[in-house]
């Protein structure tokens, strides 16, 4: 059981959690488990197309902000140039993104998705928004918001900005 003990200068009525090591074990298997749910239907549609999870990240935010640059989708995704462009050429030469030279600066390549790649986005996104839909429907509003405020403070204190920035161009 969950133990709470009143916040000691804290005079809005906010309650600490104190957990055992036992329930941070409980949630680090639960998060295990959820996401091994939350990519299991994405990735029996990747395995078809011989795509594994790189290419559905790479697929969800080049959807979620068309334009987007190659250094920008490096930022996001925390990976290295050489695994990214193994990514890029292959969705590229196989029709589901188009990479252009940016108008401003032509050392830029901007990614867009081709309707191949917006139709596969879509079907991959689709499971995955059911199953959330699904799972917040049943926690309620108030478990929703406790549960992406878990999930800010999972993220490092140093990417938390970056991720602002990236939600916010799309609410």
């Amino acid at each position: 059981m969950t133990q709470t003990r009143p916040k000691p200068t804290g005079s809005t009525g906010e309650q600490l959690l104190f957990l055992t090591d036992e329930q941070l074990r409980q949630g680090i298997e639960l998060m295990f488990f959820a996401y091994r749910g939350f990519t299991a239907d994405p990735d029996l549609i990747l395995d078809e197309h011989g795509y594994g999870r790189a290419h559905h990240r790479a697929l969800h935010f080049i959807n979620r902000r068309p334009g987007l640059t190659v250094n920008n989708l490096l930022d996001i995704l925390g990976v290295t140039k050489q695994s990214l462009n193994r990514v890029l050429r292959q969705l590229v030469e196989d029709g589901l993104v188009e990479s252009r030279t940016g108008r401003n600066d032509r050392r830029q390549r901007n990614l867009t998705l081709t309707e191949s790649g917006r139709d596969l986005e879509a079907a991959l996104s689709q499971a995955q928004r059911a199953r959330m839909r699904r799972a917040y429907s049943t926690a309620g509003a108030q478990a929703v918001q406790g549960f992406r405020e878990v999930l800010e403070q999972i993220i490092d204190p140093d990417m938390r900005n970056r991720i602002d920035r990236l939600l916010e161009s799309r609410e």
